[in-house]
């Protein structure tokens, strides 16, 4: 897979506008919700932040993956949350509120730690960082350009211009979904030759992570104690990556488009994987409602 004009300029500005889009729709009511209801809040930031990356660094030993294809995968778990969430949530008839209030909360984080926590897996799986480029403090700054100040913009633009931030909104929402299965078709095409042997490699592996993730976090707030759509919205948060992000942060920031594999096969994945999820829970409800009656 080789870096061009889709990962070093239509991958960035295609993020800025998603994140834009989700500026739209967030009030700063979304970010202080999470300390009317703190255990949820906790449960889910904590198997994000985590839970998530832990089983993936798991994975990647246990399905033996090569160094690259390792860090890849833990680029696509650092990277938790976005629009495709908050809509499979909804979709499942989830905590909404709730899913919009922890993608809001890990957008502001996960500039910092996506870094740090990516250069701590090359030096692990790699040996040392130094073959590829990752200085800190300038990817925390693109990465802060990228998706925290489009965020602000949107927020902004909806507080005085609501109206036109409601029209814009959706549209938007459509296309951050559009645009990933765009990306995943581009590269797919550009390296159809090579995909079956992407597949094989990383296609197990992604697969395992993205069914034990979203059942991780669907459970872990089952035991907690919180209530069914809570639980649908954190299972949805854990399991449903932000896809873009982590093809960015590979394939741009890093320059290496091996480490993008992980996520173009758990991209593809996660929306069969989130549609089966919800008819699961569809008929969990059903099977209920049935036993109720």
């Amino acid at each position: 897979m080789q870096a061009d004009l889709l990962t070093t300029v239509i991958l960035p500005a295609s993020l800025f506008i998603i994140m834009f889009g989700m500026g739209l729709s967030l009030r700063i009511a979304d970010f202080t919700r999470v300390a009317t209801q703190p255990k949820a809040a906790a449960v889910g930031l904590s198997a994000q932040l985590i839970a998530l990356p832990v089983i993936a660094f798991l994975i990647a030993i246990a399905f033996r993956l090569p160094p690259e294809l390792a860090v890849g995968l833990m680029i696509i778990a650092f990277a938790p949350g976005g629009a495709t969430s908050n809509m499979f949530t909804n979709l499942a008839k989830g905590d909404v509120a709730l899913s919009i209030s922890l993608t809001a909360i890990v957008s502001l984080i996960t500039p910092f730690t996506i870094p740090l926590l990516t250069l701590m897996s090359m030096n692990y799986f790699i040996g040392s960082a130094q073959e590829f480029e990752l200085p800190i403090l300038k990817t925390i700054i693109q990465l802060l350009v990228i998706t925290v100040i489009p965020v602000i913009i949107g927020m902004f633009m909806l507080s005085k211009w609501q109206k036109a931030a409601n029209k814009i909104e959706p549209i938007i929402k459509v296309f951050s979904v559009i645009f990933l299965l765009f990306i995943i078709l581009a590269i797919i095409l550009k390296n159809k030759a090579q995909m079956l042997d992407f597949f094989m490699q990383t296609g197990a592996a992604t697969l395992t992570l993205n069914i034990l993730v979203l059942w991780l976090g669907y459970f872990l707030a089952k035991f907690f104690k919180l209530s069914q759509p809570q639980s649908i919205s954190i299972g949805y948060e854990v399991g449903i990556q932000n896809g873009t992000l982590a093809l960015l942060v590979a394939g741009t920031l890093i320059g290496n488009t091996t480490m993008m594999i992980p996520a173009v096969t758990y991209s593809i994945f996660m929306f069969i994987t989130g549609f089966a999820f919800g008819l699961l829970l569809k008929k969990q409800r059903s099977n209920n409602s049935v036993l109720d009656t």
